[in-house]
């Protein structure tokens, strides 16, 4: 177990949701969902011990984690579930978000689809506020990135509906398009848009939205999906029930990947870092807007993750020795 430290150490690294405010870090919950597949294809981590899911969920909360980031279809419901066990008798110390859009079957674990119409986000709403065993869910966000623009309106007029209900305090969309983040963007309940980036890189445009407007952008894929861990060697293979398993680590962009993190790993591991607690320090470092949400397994991967917090962000000078390797 990695050492542990004061509460009061890892409030360094605060950020807010509106005038919400939580922790640096977040938790990203799809892995825990468990394995589940679209039209044959997995979409979940592979196998998982709920068990170990529920004291990680703890253990993150008792590391000063205040926010945890959900979907109703990871795992297809499972991870909502799983939340709602962990972390149910201390819901008002917390943050909630999830996300609606892809279709879901509970009993099967299949996502076969999408879907943006208004019934269906009303019905997915309800169903996690149910899971969750909550009223409210923090921030709500839609899940389909790219959803087409021209209805874009008539998700966010059913958000809006839902925030009008109580149902939903506040709103996002998780997408990497800064023209759909603009429709979301202007409405005053929204109040974080859900974005891919690490150091590897991201969409810039859709980060200065977010600046600009005093948005959260929570980041998925913070530590590239493990690969920014360190733990992927040219050997490594992936089960067949992970989403993961077709990556190619010889030849192919994750070949790649391990080559620039091996080039800024010094950097990355300085002041003590480990290369995940490094990855996290870059985020916060490049933007205060930053909400990095690691996904985990264990609790050993909580601990970890929730370290950075100590560490904080990589200064000024740091990230421009990246960006001078990496070029």
């Amino acid at each position: 177990m990695l050492e542990t430290f004061p509460l009061a150490e890892v409030r360094m690294v605060r950020r807010s949701i509106g005038e919400v405010e939580i922790s640096g870090l977040g938790m990203g919950c799809w892995a825990i969902g468990g394995p589940h597949a679209r039209q044959g294809s997995p979409v979940g981590w592979g196998v998982i011990d709920d068990g170990e899911s529920v004291r990680a969920l703890r253990r993150a909360y008792e590391l000063g984690v205040t926010f945890f980031d959900t979907a109703d279809v990871y795992g297809c419901g499972h991870s909502e579930k799983l939340i709602a066990e962990a972390l149910g008798d201390v819901r008002d110390e917390i943050v909630i978000a999830s996300k609606a859009g892809y279709t879901y079957v509970e009993e099967t674990r299949e996502a076969p689809g999408e879907n943006g119409d208004p019934e269906y986000i009303r019905w997915a709403c309800d169903e996690s506020l149910r899971r969750l065993n909550t009223d409210r869910i923090d921030l709500y966000q839609f899940h389909l990135g790219g959803y087409d623009l021209a209805k874009a309106d008539e998700v966010l007029a059913v958000f809006e509906e839902l925030v009008a209900a109580g149902k939903a305090r506040a709103i996002g969309w998780s997408t990497d398009d800064p023209e759909r983040a603009a429709v979301f963007a202007k409405s005053p309940h929204c109040k974080a848009i859900q974005q891919h980036f690490n150091v590897f890189g991201g969409n810039a445009d859709v980060l200065a939205l977010c600046e600009e407007r005093g948005l959260a952008s929570i980041v998925r894929g913070p530590l590239g999906m493990g690969l920014l861990t360190g733990k992927f060697t040219a050997d490594s293979t992936l089960p067949a029930d992970d989403v993961r398993h077709g990556w190619d680590f010889r030849t192919g962009d994750q070949a790649e990947s391990l080559r620039r993190l091996e080039a800024i790993r010094d950097v990355l591991t300085s002041d003590g870092r480990t290369l995940a607690q490094g990855a996290l320090g870059w985020l916060w470092g490049r933007s205060e807007a930053f909400v990095p949400i690691p996904g985990f397994k264990t609790v050993a991967q909580v601990e970890e993750n929730a370290g950075a917090l100590r560490h904080g962000p990589l200064t000024s000078a740091q990230l421009a020795q990246i960006v001078d390797i990496l070029q």
